[in-house]
């Protein structure tokens, strides 16, 4: 857990799976949850739950972002319209999905690199590990934990309903 700058995080943007950009000044006062996701991975299935969490708790503030990435044994389809017809027949995603991004390396997205330079991994390690880590960042944008893939999203409803009655 890390103190965050919220202005900061409020003047991040990327572009949505439909190739418009979308500006994190919309998240203020949300309580959002960014995940790195893929297509062909094992822990592909959590789209289930990140969608049971988003159409659960969306109307009381929380926020998805799926941001695609192909880093990792390249389990992530090819385009992003092939990634949003996937993620949409199989898991009935309706959450916001982001273009495909890299989030290691020289060209990791802007909103990873402040992600990562802000809650590290285990051991303290920067680099995202594998697909579905996940970044729990609260209503002001001054917290944010991070987990790893193994963490159900379902497993943290109850933290996520918390950061929604602060």
């Amino acid at each position: 857990m890390t103190n965050l700058t919220n202005e900061t995080f409020y003047n991040l943007s990327a572009k949505t799976i439909d190739g418009k950009e979308y500006n994190f000044s919309q998240l203020k006062d949300k309580v959002v949850l960014i995940v790195n996701t893929a297509s062909k991975c094992g822990f592909t299935p959590q789209y289930h739950e990140l969608e049971k969490l988003h159409k659960e708790l969306h109307s009381e503030g929380l926020v998805i972002l799926g941001f695609p990435c192909g880093q990792f044994n390249n389990q992530e389809l090819a385009n992003e319209t092939d990634i949003a017809q996937f993620c949409s027949l199989n898991y009935d995603v309706t959450f916001q999905m982001m273009a495909k991004i890299d989030v290691n390396g020289s060209n990791t997205h802007p909103v990873f690199e402040f992600l990562k330079n802000r809650a590290t991994g285990i051991f303290g390690s920067k680099n995202i590990k594998w697909n579905f880590t996940k970044f729990l960042i609260n209503r002001n944008a001054k917290t944010i934990v991070r987990y790893a893939p193994l963490v159900k999203p379902l497993s943290l409803e109850i933290g996520i309903k918390s950061l929604l009655e602060e």
